[in-house]
């Protein structure tokens, strides 16, 4: 269902909305997200999508252009939060960019959990500049979902970071940014969307304490 321009996918009597905004360079409707929000939608989740004001434009445009500023992103994000409230259970989250986003804004909002799918702890390549500090004393439940290989923090990186007690990562098999697994691990990236979409339902399902 399109409402406006959000994705809409799920029951309209579910028990909580998880509120998701898309990374730097895939829009709210990209094969990764329309996966996951078809997963969680299965699971029994309303799913809400929606897109940053440079993706909205490049749709329109058909021309790459550089993502918001930050003051602008988080704007957005509170806007979208602004009009889930009060409805049922909110979770905020997204993948990459629009997950770091929701982190940023959610000790600060009534929301029952963050999600994050692929979580942009640096940029590749980059592991001195951490985007981070934050996590160390978030009080908002949180899952970071993480590709194991992720370039923007492997497994071998994230597990040295001093991360406060409400956040869990669970860890994606041999997966890149998007879950993509290696050859040789013997999963398909079908299996580790699976995996993924498993993680946070039973997040979403403790948040919201539902049985």
């Amino acid at each position: 269902m399109t409402s406006g321009e959000r994705l809409i996918t799920g029951p309209d009597d579910a028990a909580a909305s998880v509120l998701l905004a898309h990374g730097v360079g895939a829009p709210m409707d990209s094969p990764f997200m329309e996966q996951i929000a078809e997963g969680l939608s299965q699971r029994g989740w309303r799913v809400v999508r929606f897109e940053f004001p440079s993706m909205a434009r490049r749709r329109l445009t058909g021309r790459q252009a550089a993502p918001d500023r930050l003051p602008v992103l988080l704007a957005c994000f509170r806007e979208q939060v602004a009009r889930e409230l009060h409805q049922r259970p909110l979770i905020i989250g997204g993948k990459s960019m629009g997950g770091r986003i929701a982190s940023l804004l959610a000790d600060a909002l009534p929301v029952h959990g963050c999600l994050c799918l692929g979580y942009p702890f640096h940029p590749p390549g980059k592991p001195t500049q951490l985007r981070c500090e934050h996590l160390t004393a978030m009080g908002t439940p949180t899952l970071i979902v993480q590709g194991e290989r992720d370039s923007f923090g492997k497994r071998s990186e994230v597990e040295t970071y001093p991360l406060a007690n409400s956040i869990t990562v669970r860890w994606v098999t041999a997966g890149d940014h998007s879950f993509k697994p290696t050859k040789q691990s013997g999963l398909s990236e079908r299996d580790n969307l699976k995996a993924a979409i498993a993680h946070a339902d039973h997040a979403i399902a403790g948040w919201c304490h539902r049985s």
